[in-house]
């Protein structure tokens, strides 16, 4: 099983707050925890630990963030052939505040994952071709994701697109996309359509693949997934469970439902296994430390399903 990742890397900053600041406050927060994040890479690592055979594309900067990165991915077993090193450039990095509930807000400093051009993919040409699934997200400059999604598209590689962090998108690389992965606030934005209950979701879903995509995902947090293909919409429910911290959660999801469906080839048991993964994710603080192994999830799920 082969899976391509197209993305961002970055150094995470994370402190916890009892409640976040009002302008011009000053709260006092947690000391601070740094690990390793970036869209891109939370999915390499999340594929990679559930058993995937999983390449990197991207960039990171020559300083101590950078090194670190690479190394994260290749503990996991990631390869990182595809990372380069950008001279005279920082890592990209994540400020992460999360609050009582376990919700965060995150402020990303591209550093170098906005020099990864559409040249760099062409470059990794042959990865990306010989892959079966290609994971993609919005932490790159939209016409390197572009790019790679018509490379992907061409030899038959399932694209896989987490429209996150929500930006307009345009119709040529919607109809790109084999599985759409947004969450209501992404899907509210693309589609038009307020999200507020599960009819709303389905309406929105609906506009989506009036766009383009074959299928979407639309992820719904604690109230789990809509599935939406043609004229079927389906919705299946979240695991309950105490949320620490939300951060990477979207990432797991999509990175297992990847793994799930080259194994599987069944979207309802990969869509089970994925909400599995997210579940598990939110339980735990940081991005990357939060992404459950492939034996964690199977004992999961054995425990749910009796």
């Amino acid at each position: 099983m082969s899976i391509v990742v197209v993305g961002s890397l970055n150094m995470d900053l994370t402190v916890s707050v009892r409640e976040r600041p009002r302008t011009g406050e000053t709260v006092l927060a947690s000391d601070v925890r740094y690990a390793g994040g970036g869209k891109g890479a939370n999915q390499a690592i999340a594929a990679a630990r559930l058993g995937a055979g999983v390449d990197m594309v991207g960039k990171v900067g020559d300083d101590p963030f950078g090194a670190t990165l690479i190394r994260n991915l290749g503990a996991d077993g990631v390869g990182t052939a595809g990372v380069k090193v950008e001279p005279g450039v920082s890592s990209g990095v994540a400020f992460i505040t999360i609050d009582a509930a376990g919700e965060n807000q995150i402020i990303v400093s591209p550093g170098a994952n906005a020099r990864l051009t559409p040249e760099d993919v062409r470059a990794h040409a042959e990865l990306i071709s010989g892959a079966r699934v290609l994971l993609l997200q919005l932490e790159i400059p939209l016409a390197t994701v572009q790019a790679a999604a018509e490379l992907a598209h061409k030899h038959g590689v399932t694209v896989i697109l987490d429209p996150a962090p929500a930006q307009p998108l345009p119709e040529e690389l919607l109809r790109l996309v084999d599985f759409l992965t947004p969450n209501e606030h992404e899907a509210a934005g693309l589609s038009g359509q307020p999200i507020t209950d599960l009819k709303s979701a389905r309406l929105a879903a609906a506009k989506l693949l009036s766009r383009g995509p074959r299928h979407v995902l639309l992820k719904l947090g604690e109230r789990g997934v809509i599935y939406a293909s043609g004229n079927r919409f389906e919705h299946l429910p979240a695991f309950p469970v105490q949320a620490v911290d939300t951060t990477a959660a979207g990432d797991a999801f999509g990175a297992a439902f990847a793994v799930a469906w080259l194994e599987e080839g069944d979207i309802y048991r990969a869509l089970t296994f994925a909400n599995a993964v997210g579940a598990l994710a939110v339980t735990r603080p940081g991005a990357q430390p939060s992404l459950p192994y492939r034996k964690e999830v199977e004992m999961f799920l054995a425990a749910r399903q009796g």
